[in-house]
């Protein structure tokens, strides 16, 4: 069996990329798929359990993609050198071939730190480069991201997401912030996380979720670093008793991205349900 590496990070859902996958899919090919960790931009303390639930994130999704297209895959998240990912994935899988998915030349990390020549001439192996242009060509899908904390749960999301789902093609991503970072209230998030995911899941809709840093502003804008996000979803409690709604988030978002941002306002009960 020939083993294709895909070296990736935001442009994962290129359509680029995901044409050059297509035209190696066949008989006897797979595909390995790492995406580097990578430092968020905002926040003043970098919690590693955000850091790698963004790039599993995209791991998901990657190869939800590729199962959909009945591509056979496996994932892992690498090193947060690429450099080094590369190196560790093509020594533990037993890679033939690379593909690099990388920004255009004058926004690319990647390329200004020579990627692709550096891992042709270590590893002796083909490497292939595609350019994905997000800015100019997007994703040949919608991507919804989602903020919820206790009403990730709540039957009003799950309803609303399923509605935006039968639009057309979309992709969702779920983040809710830690709230704490002791206790058990990160395993309290994972549950609820969970229970949405397994909800859309069970309706067909393509969605993977994250724990997000504990200030939900914070969270937001580091998820709209790591996806390329068409649209925003946050879920509130009621707006009499909401801290989210009184610290204007919403407002906050909508001013800071410039996409549309869509507030859902659900039911505690529905929340705690």
């Amino acid at each position: 069996m020939t083993k294709i590496l895909v070296l990736a990070n935001e442009t994962i859902g290129g359509e680029k990329l995901l044409e050059a996958i297509l035209e190696r899919k066949g008989e006897g090919v797979s595909f390995h798929v790492v995406v580097p960790q990578t430092r968020p931009r905002h926040g003043n303390v970098v919690y590693d359990e955000v850091v790698r639930d963004s790039a599993q994130v995209r791991v998901d999704l990657a190869r939800e993609w590729m199962r959909e297209n009945g591509i056979h895959s496996s994932g892992e998240v690498g090193d947060g050198d690429p450099f080094l990912a590369a190196q560790d994935a093509i020594a533990a899988e037993g890679v033939d071939e690379v593909i690099i998915s990388t920004l255009p030349a004058e926004s690319s990390g990647w390329l200004r730190r020579d990627l692709p020549e550096r891992l042709r001439e270590e590893t002796g192996l083909p490497i292939e480069q595609v350019v994905v242009d997000l800015a100019r060509d997007g994703l040949p899908f919608g991507v919804t991201l989602v903020a919820a904390n206790l009403t990730a749960s709540s039957g009003e999301l799950s309803s609303r997401l399923k509605e935006l789902a039968a639009e057309g093609p979309r992709r969702f991503i779920v983040v809710v912030p830690q709230e704490h970072v002791h206790g058990g209230a990160v395993a309290h998030a994972r549950e609820r996380l969970a229970k949405l995911l397994g909800s859309l899941r069970d309706d067909g809709v393509v969605a993977a979720g994250m724990i997000g840093d504990p200030d939900p502003y914070t969270a937001i804008m580091n998820a709209v670093q790591y996806f390329h996000i068409s649209e925003i979803v946050i879920s509130t409690l009621p707006a009499d008793t909401s801290k989210w709604v009184a610290d204007k988030l919403v407002e906050r978002i909508q001013s800071a991205t410039n996409k549309t941002v869509e507030h859902i306002e659900s039911s505690p009960v529905g929340a705690e349900a």
